[in-house]
């Protein structure tokens, strides 16, 4: 196949993790559920994941593994972007899972999930 297709195709991906971004972040913004406001963010997290990966990826590349059979004129993908997806995705998680907790915490104590009727909060 030619490189053109290849660049295509690259565009389509990272216009995907745009638009994965683009929904979650709708769904932060837009919605009065802090349940849906969670998975919105998570939504944006996995979004941002997905681009990192893809801007870290080349065409023809090999793993980053130096072994016997390396030559030395081997292109080898970028293991950083890798390294920092891995490291968001755990951190993404435990981010979720507390403020998941937080949302039941508000439920026990208001009954609702919904912000319009959460008014007497105060600090």
């Amino acid at each position: 196949m030619d490189s053109a297709y290849f660049q295509y195709l690259n565009y389509a991906i990272y216009g995907t993790a745009v638009l994965v971004m683009l929904t979650g972040l709708y769904a932060a913004l837009v919605k009065k559920s802090l349940l849906k406001i969670v998975i919105g963010l998570s939504i944006v997290d996995s979004g941002l994941n997905l681009l990192i990966v893809t801007l870290g990826y080349l065409k023809g590349g090999t793993a980053p593994i130096f072994s016997s059979g390396y030559n030395g004129t081997q292109t080898m993908v970028d293991p950083i972007p890798q390294a920092l997806v891995l490291t968001a995705i755990v951190i993404g998680f435990g981010v979720t899972a507390v403020a998941l907790s937080l949302v039941i915490r508000l439920w026990r104590h208001h009954h609702t999930l919904y912000i319009d009727e959460i008014k007497n909060l105060k600090w």
